[in-house]
C-alpha cells in the first residue's frame, strides 16, 4: 500500500493532465504484450500485435525484470505525446538520472553487462533503446494512437469535469475502487510496495494511462524533488473499453486526403494525431514555421484539430472531426 499525505496546499496544486507520455505508454505495450493474462479488453489488440515486433523489442523488454522494482522511463523521456521529443529527451537524459532509475533493477544475468555499459553512459547502448523504443512505437501504439489519445482526453476532461463540481476532494473520492481510496488527507493506492509520500506542498498530477491496466503507479522526479508527482491511473476495464480502438488506420485515405486538402496539409493533419508543437511540425514537414503555422490555423478554423498554449509554445491537437477524416479519407456527412 502507498499513501499518498495531502495538506490544503497540496489540494489547492493538485491537476489533470491527459497523458503520461507516448514513450511511457509504448513500454506499458511492451510489458502488456508479456502478460499472458491481460484484460479481455486488450485481446483483439495483443492478437494483433503479437509477433510484429521480434528482437527489436529486445532492449526495452531487457528493462522490464520479472522481479523487484520496475524502470520509470517517464522520468527519462518526459510526458511529451511526440515519439521524436522522448527519443531526443532519453538521448540527453543525465547520466545520473540514468543511473537512479536502473540501480534497483534486477537485471537478468543475461543482461546484466549490457545493463552496465547503458548506466556507464555508453552512447551505442543508449541507441539501442532509443531505436527499440522508436520500433515499438511503430508497432504497438502508432497505429492507434489517434483513438487511444481521444479516450485519454475523454478521461482527462472527466478529471476536470469532476474537479470543477466538487473541487479536488471530489476528484479523489471519484478515483476510488479496487485499485485506489480516499480517505481525508490521504490517498491509499494498492500496491505491492508500502511507503508513505507526503507531498509536502508540491500537489500531484494525475493523469490517465492506457496500456498500463494493473495498479495504478506513482511517478516522481528523482532529481527534483520540487516537481509534483504524477498518479497514472488505469482508464481501462473489460467492460467498458471500444474495442473499435483497436482497428488501425489504413493508409488507403491517404492520396484522396491529399487531393482534398493539399499534400502539406493532409501532412500537418496527420502530424497532429497525438499533439505536435509548430516548430516540430516544421521541422517534420520540411517547412518554414510561419508556414506550419499558417496551415495549422486553416485546420484549426476547419475545427479539424485545436489548438493550445503551453508555456512558449503551442501544441496542435486532431480533433474527432480531423480524425475521422483522416482515416477514412473524406468528410463524415
Amino acid at each position: 500500500m502507498k499513501r499518498i499525505h495531502f495538506t490544503a496546499e497540496d489540494l489547492a496544486r493538485t491537476r489533470v493532465a491527459t497523458t503520461i507520455g507516448v514513450a511511457a505508454e509504448t513500454f506499458d505495450t511492451v510489458k502488456l504484450l508479456k502478460d499472458r493474462d491481460a484484460t479481455l479488453a486488450f485481446r483483439r489488440w495483443q492478437v494483433s500485435v503479437r509477433g510484429r515486433l521480434g528482437e527489436q523489442a529486445g532492449p526495452l523488454a531487457a528493462l522490464m525484470p520479472s522481479h523487484g522494482p520496475l524502470l520509470d522511463i517517464a522520468s527519462l523521456t518526459g510526458d511529451t505525446a511526440s515519439i521524436d521529443e522522448a527519443v531526443d529527451n532519453l538521448l540527453a537524459a543525465p547520466r545520473p538520472l540514468l543511473r537512479l532509475e536502473l540501480e534497483n533493477l534486477d537485471f537478468h544475468p543475461a543482461h546484466r553487462s549490457w545493463a552496465r555499459n547503458l548506466v556507464d553512459g555508453d552512447r551505442e547502448t543508449r541507441l539501442q533503446v532509443a531505436a527499440a523504443l522508436r520500433a515499438c512505437h511503430k508497432v504497438t501504439l502508432a497505429p492507434y494512437w489517434g483513438r487511444v489519445h481521444s479516450r485519454l482526453n475523454e478521461a482527462r476532461a472527466a478529471y476536470a469535469g469532476a474537479m470543477a463540481d466538487g473541487g479536488v476532494e471530489r476528484l479523489l473520492a471519484t478515483l476510488a475502487g479496487p485499485l485506489v481510496r480516499w480517505r481525508p488527507p490521504v490517498l491509499e493506492v494498492v500496491h505491492p510496495r508500502e511507503a508513505d509520500v507526503h507531498l509536502n506542498g508540491r500537489g500531484l498530477v494525475i493523469a490517465p494511462t492506457m496500456f498500463s491496466t494493473h495498479q495504478v503507479e506513482l511517478l516522481q522526479a528523482p532529481l527534483d524533488p520540487g516537481r509534483p508527482p504524477v498518479l497514472a491511473v488505469p482508464t481501462v476495464d473489460a467492460a467498458g473499453l471500444d474495442t473499435t480502438l483497436w482497428e488501425a488506420a489504413g493508409e488507403s485515405g491517404e492520396r484522396p486526403l491529399d487531393d482534398l486538402l493539399g499534400r502539406t496539409r493532409a501532412a500537418v493533419l496527420r502530424a497532429s494525431v497525438g499533439g505536435c508543437g509548430t516548430t516540430e511540425l516544421a521541422r517534420r514537414l520540411d517547412i518554414s514555421p510561419a508556414t506550419a503555422s499558417h496551415h495549422a490555423a486553416v485546420l484549426r478554423n476547419a475545427r479539424l484539430i485545436t489548438t493550445r498554449r503551453e508555456g512558449r509554445a503551442v501544441l496542435h491537437t486532431i480533433t474527432s472531426l480531423g480524425l475521422a477524416l483522416l482515416e477514412h479519407g473524406r468528410p463524415l456527412p
